[in-house]
């Protein structure tokens, strides 16, 4: 097939690109760089079944020849870049996600949204299901990242709809590996940093919040396999092993051989206190779930982030 990847230079935009490219696919990239670095792309400077476009997907645009699926991975992800950027968060969500659905549908392409685990907010059912309409503010701080992925997954549904396209919805919880960014925000990234660098680890609250983290490899799988399903409705991708922050920062101290004392700090406004996905769904649909145990993706992401700190030296 040849696929269109907006957002293609973020942290999962770009590893998708590679398994797109390992399975006989052609890529046409897309990211204006808001976020995204080019350094996620420059190992596929000399593929020639890959081509970049710097565009804003907000704006109108259209693409040459024949396009087979579109997959919008467009958006801040991060607390720390989607409370910088409010208001491009929300366009990506809304006046990007139309512009892509517009491609797809003039193409005869299928669609793929890459959604979030922030659609069920501070959620009040545990494990969260995909039926769970969830908890969230529409006027906090979160609120443009939280908005645009529901407004997105609600166009998404009307292009299916309306037009008949064919469209998959991808709700990604927490996810870490190589070309996170090292100023990112996440918890995955603070905690390396700071454990790198021997800083006081920063715990917000008291460290009893759960998350539940999945390895890039194994949450592209489970887009690829979602990409060429028939299923219309969101799909949860993460990992279903829970565990507590503090729990997480000790386990990363203990990974890094770092003496950081752990340091704890408020909790910020409508930060999520459980958050763990029921992937039933994707294993009965499609035959997914995770294989990379926690340490095992920890190491080449601690090896990743001790290069990029001594390239910043």
């Amino acid at each position: 097939m040849r696929i269109v990847v907006a957002g293609a230079a973020g942290f999962i935009g770009s590893h998708f690109c590679d398994r797109l490219l390992t399975e006989g696919h052609t890529v046409v990239a897309i990211d204006n760089f808001l976020t995204g670095s080019a350094a996620n792309l420059a190992h596929l400077a000399d593929e020639t079944r890959f081509a970049f476009q710097k565009w804003d997907v907000t704006q109108p645009f259209t693409i040459e020849g024949t396009v087979d699926c579109v997959a919008n991975l467009a958006s801040p992800a991060s607390p720390k870049d989607y409370l910088e950027h409010p208001i491009e968060t929300l366009d990506v969500g809304s006046a990007g996600t139309r512009n892509l659905l517009e491609l797809a549908r003039d193409k005869g392409a299928r669609f793929l949204l890459t959604s979030t685990s922030e659609c069920y907010g501070d959620p009040l059912v545990h494990p969260q299901v995909e039926t769970y309409w969830g908890n969230v503010n529409p006027v906090g701080p979160r609120s443009c990242y939280d908005e645009s992925k529901r407004f997105a997954e609600a166009l998404t549904m009307a292009y299916h709809r309306k037009h008949g396209l064919r469209t998959n919805i991808a709700r990604i919880f927490n996810t870490y590996g190589p070309r996170m960014k090292l100023d990112d925000g996440r918890v995955v990234p603070a905690f390396l940093d700071q454990a790198l660098r021997g800083e006081p680890m920063t715990v917000f609250g008291d460290g009893s919040q759960t998350r539940s983290f999945c390895y890039v490899s194994d949450l592209v799988d489970g887009l690829y396999r979602l990409m060429l399903s028939d299923e219309r409705y969101p799909v949860n991708l993460g990992n279903p092993a829970e565990m507590t922050i503090l729990q997480f920062a000790e386990q990363i101290r203990s990974l890094t051989g770092a003496a950081s004392p752990i340091v704890f700090r408020p909790l910020p406004e409508d930060d999520p206190k459980q958050r763990r996905p029921d992937i039933g769904k994707a294993r009965r649909l499609l035959g997914w779930e995770p294989r990379v145990p926690l340490e095992e993706g920890l190491r080449p992401t601690v090896e990743y982030f001790r290069a990029l700190q001594a390239a910043a030296v």
